[in-house]
């Protein structure tokens, strides 16, 4: 079995997100997860939400780490990781009814944030959820000094990198479709940004 990467983050985090995805997903029965990382939110929201199944995707070198966490988990309802680049083609086909995705979008460039937004009407249904979570810029500046520092040290890392603003992404939502049902404030200076494909 591969070595199973770890993030303190995904085990800080994982229960204040689940406290939100167990009311927006309620009603939910296939979730294409962007970006799973280590597979840690993976195997806590799929044993928590057992009515749902819970697909993880990532880039391949991300993969046998994932791999790793649903092994061990052995869940009934975590099928094998997808590769998946948001910037290109090889989507998986679904369709999905809800899709997750957790700190990626200051990690992408934002022409893979537009190339995330644009995929999802073709891999999701008609009335599909989105829950995107991590920390975001709103009207254009940070919300807190950390988040300032995080941006700064993300932009030094890589230009393309940066906190994104929450206008900016609710307007490549509704874009593809999806039109804005909550904005939770979270711990540690982060959002849950919900959508509903209308």
């Amino acid at each position: 079995m591969d070595e199973k990467p770890y993030s303190a983050a995904c085990e800080r985090n994982r229960e204040p997100i689940l406290g939100v995805l167990r009311e927006a997903f309620a009603d939910r029965r296939h979730v294409l997860e962007i970006g799973s990382g280590t597979g840690q939110h993976a195997v806590h929201f799929a044993a928590a939400l057992p009515a749902l199944a819970w697909q993880c995707s990532d880039r391949a070198d991300n993969l046998p780490g994932i791999r790793a966490w649903l092994a061990e988990a052995a869940l009934a309802n975590t099928p094998a990781p997808i590769e998946l680049d948001v910037a290109g083609d090889a989507w998986p086909r679904g369709p999905f009814d809800a899709v997750f995705s957790a700190n990626t979008l200051h990690i992408m460039g934002w022409s893979e944030v537009e190339a995330l937004f644009a995929s999802l009407p073709g891999v999701t249904t008609a009335d599909a959820k989105l829950a995107i979570y991590g920390p975001f810029h709103v009207d254009g500046r940070p919300t807190s000094e950390s988040n300032a520092a995080f941006d700064a040290s993300l932009r030094a890392r890589a230009p393309h990198m940066g906190l994104r603003d929450v206008a900016a992404v609710d307007a490549l939502a509704r874009d593809a479709g999806f039109a804005s049902v909550a904005d939770v404030a979270m711990p540690a200076n982060n959002r849950l940004l919900l959508w509903r494909r209308a």
